[in-house]
This record gives structure tokens, sequence and C-alpha cells, in this order.
């Protein structure tokens, strides 16, 4: 396989997370982060992988910036951890913190990388957490405060801002279901978290705005629903999925609707009011794809385990296992039309209410440690497809792969590897994987009007 060739000036980058790969949790001053203390918990980590390490992330980060450069990335997207800059969620500002991505920003700028951070990307300021995270409305505040510190010191050299990163997993799994920070099991009450989040990014893109930032966006997960069957009990099912995973926090921010009135009457709050603040003009829209989701009739009893975790029973729909693909380590089905199905919906259901769209998460989990070739592979059929999508009328204009490096894959630790660059996390070397040199070989062909594949790259 060939990928074709993408439009002149098309953006190609890599991705990453302050926990995830950051370390140095105590160190200048930063304070604790929700994720700190959850994954400190015995048992939550499931290969009992040693989080506050990460890649080692911030003494190493010139190194990655390196390996950024001889990709030939165009942008780096990382995340900017809340609890380094403000530790208490609020109040007094940890100069320390902010100069290192002070730092970090000038070393990309030195190697001609744009700097695309993301301001919320599931750490949450401890303090605020113990308050009640984001089902307390006050949080939503504190981030716009938060949002304008950093924008204030970084604007100058930054030109592209994600607000937040994937509300829909931290509702649901961190509020929902229990599976991430902070922990809570509230079903259908966790949608506060939702709204909260939302209405987090709307304050935000106003406090960026203020401080002088431009070309903000937000990242949002996105999954293709697939009925698992013609009943109407399967076809129920997976609308209400379809909607709490895609269209609950889409709608909003593109709209300034909720997508289902039964929905929007559980929102805490002067709803309308939040509205009008969620859906900000933005100036992009990003995509995270990782795998379609069949979804059908609810399940009597609960599933132990999809995806990595369980699932109760009592929820108004069942998931079930997509057969017939090949599948990542973690279990999800490899489906690049998914991701040329996904942004056809955007473009079907929001019309010229969709800005231009960035792909900022697509990726997967294999364990090769070098020669990585499902990697090459899965990476090659999504931007075939991604490019079909294109030639279909969606305004494209970059993608991110996730990740740079392998990185803690949440309560997954070291287990599941999503990166390009493999990471010893005894000695926390970096060796660049086959599909490293795979992407930078792509890079390069685009950029002289070729296109790339496998084989097509040298070592």
């Amino acid at each position: 396989m060939t990928v074709p060739t993408f439009p002149p000036n098309f953006l190609w980058g890599a991705s990453a997370s302050a926990f995830q790969t950051e370390g140095a949790f105590d160190t200048d001053g930063k304070g604790p982060s929700g994720w700190d203390a959850f994954a400190a918990q015995p048992g939550r980590i499931k290969d009992g992988t040693d989080t506050t390490r990460g890649t080692g992330f911030h003494e190493h980060y010139r190194e990655d910036v390196a390996l950024l450069a001889g990709l030939g990335a165009d942008a780096f997207r990382f995340s900017i951890s809340w609890p380094r800059v403000v530790p208490g969620g609020s109040g007094a500002l940890n100069p320390a913190g902010l100069d290192f991505y002070d730092r970090l920003v000038d070393e990309l700028c030195a190697h001609g990388i744009t700097p695309a951070p993301t301001l919320y990307h599931w750490d949450t300021p401890l303090p605020l957490d113990e308050a009640g995270g984001w089902l307390n409305r006050d949080t939503a505040y504190r981030f716009a405060e938060y949002a304008g510190i950093v924008a204030e010191r970084l604007a100058d050299r930054v030109p592209m801002w994600i607000t937040i990163n994937e509300p829909a997993e931290v509702t649901m799994l961190g509020y929902a279901l229990g599976e991430h920070a902070p922990g809570r099991t509230l079903l259908f009450d966790a949608l506060p978290a939702a709204h909260h989040q939302l209405l987090a990014h709307g304050l935000a893109v106003r406090a960026l705005r203020a401080a002088g930032a431009g070309n903000i966006g937000i990242a949002l997960s996105h999954t293709p629903v697939w009925a698992a069957g013609d009943s109407d009990e399967d076809r129920a099912g997976a609308e209400i999925y379809d909607t709490l995973t895609n269209w609950l926090f889409a709608d909003p921010v593109l709209t300034g609707r909720y997508p289902d009135e039964g929905f929007a009457a559980l929102m805490p709050g002067p709803v309308e009011d939040d509205l009008k603040v969620i859906s900000a003009p933005l100036d992009w829209y990003g995509v995270n794809y990782y795998n379609p989701t069949l979804v059908g009739a609810p399940r009597a009893e609960a599933l132990d385990s999809f995806s990595g975790y369980a699932m109760p029973a009592g929820l108004p729909f069942g998931i079930r296992e997509i057969e017939g693909y090949d599948t990542t380590d973690f279990g999800w089905p490899v489906v690049p039309e998914g991701l040329a199905e996904t942004l056809g919906q955007l473009r079907d259901r929001f019309g010229d209410r969709l800005p231009p769209v960035y792909i900022t998460e697509n990726g997967c989990a294999v364990d090769e440690p070098v020669a990585d070739g499902r990697r090459i592979a899965f990476l090659e059929g999504h931007l075939e497809a991604l490019r079909t999508a294109i030639d279909a009328g969606v305004d494209v204009r970059g993608y991110f792969t996730w990740s740079l490096t392998d990185n803690v894959e949440w309560t997954e630790g070291a287990s599941k590897r999503f990166g390009l660059v493999h990471i010893d996390y005894e000695t926390l070397r970096r060796t660049p994987k086959e599909s490293y040199a795979w992407y930078r070989d792509l890079i390069r062909a685009q950029r002289t009007g070729g296109s790339g594949g496998v084989g097509a790259h040298t070592r």
C-alpha cells in the first residue's frame, strides 16, 4: 500500500500528554494531580508501573524535540500540566512550572516545530478533585483562570491551542464507571461533569482570546456507532450510546444545543446561558479516532472487560465485540474506513458549522519493540481513509499521530505501547522504531509532492 498525496501545507505532527510522559511529579513546585493520587492506590495501575517517572520527558524534553526534528514534524501536540502551573488549582502560580513550558516552547520554535499545547489532558489539580472536580461548577472558572495565565506567558510563540482533550472519556471513565481518576461510579449522575468540562472549554476560549491567543480548537473523541442488529432494541441502544459519546459533546460546541432534551434536562445550572459560552466560535475542530463501536440492546449481566474496562449491568445499551478485523493489543478493531465514516458524519451533521478539522489523535497499541510493521500498516490504512474523506469534501488540515514515544497508558501502565519511539522504562532510553522511519519518509515524500509507504523509507 502507498499513502496518497495530501494537500500542500497539510500539517504533520505527533502527540503526547503531561501525565503520561513528564514524570517529575513533585519537582520544582508541581502539585499533585487527581491522577497522581488515583495511580498511587494499590491495584489501580494494572501492571504496577511507577507512573511518577512517566517517560522522563521533563528531563529529556530536548532529546524528544530532537526526535521530532528528525521526523520533520511540523507540529508537536503536548499537554500542559495544570498542577505544575497552578498547584492548588487556583491561587498562587508556580513560576518554575511555567518556566518549564517556556523552555519547551522555545526549544520547539528553535527547531521550526509548531507548539500545539493542550491545556487539559485529564490531570486535574488534586485540591480541585477533592472539592468535587468536574462535578463542581467552580472548577470550570478555575480552569479559565489557568488558561489565561498560560496564554499570557506563551501566546507570543504558540500559534495553535487545544482547550480540553476528550471530555467524554473523563466523564465516562472517571465519573460514571470509576475506571479512571477520580474513580467515581455515578453512571448517569456523572452528566454534570460533562457539562462543566464543556463550560470550562467555552470560558477558556474567552480567556485565551483575551490574552491574545488565536487558532483555538478542542480535541473530541469520535467513534462510529454501529447497531448490533436490526431490532428496535439494538437500534435504540446504539442511538443512546452514539448520543452519549459523540453528540453530547460535539453538538453544544458547534451548535449551542444539546442533542437530546432529556439529557439537557439533567444538566446543572443556567444551561441555556452556559450553552452560549460553550459554543464560542472555534478556529478548528480536533478529532481523536481509534475505532468504531458495536452497540445493541442492554445486557442483563455485567461485562468484566471491554477494551480493558468493566461495564456494569443496567446500562441502557450493551457493547458488543466487533469481529472480522485485526485488533490492536487493546483488543480494539483496526477499521481505517471508520475514520472516513466519522468525518463524513461530522460533515453531514454540521455542514458549514464544522470548522477546519485536524486529526488530533490516531494510533495503535502494538508491542513490537522496534520492528513494528503492524503500526505501519495501521497508519497507512488510516491515512488512506483520511485522504478519502478529504476527497469527499471534508476540510482536514492536519494529522497528529498518537504518539511520539511510548508512554504510561493510564491504568494499563507501560503494557500498551503507542509510540513511534520505544521507551525502555528502566533506563528511559529512546529507540526509534521502524514506524518512526516510515513516518519520517512519508513526511519528506509529501513535501516533495510524492507519496510514502512501506519499503519507501531508508535507514
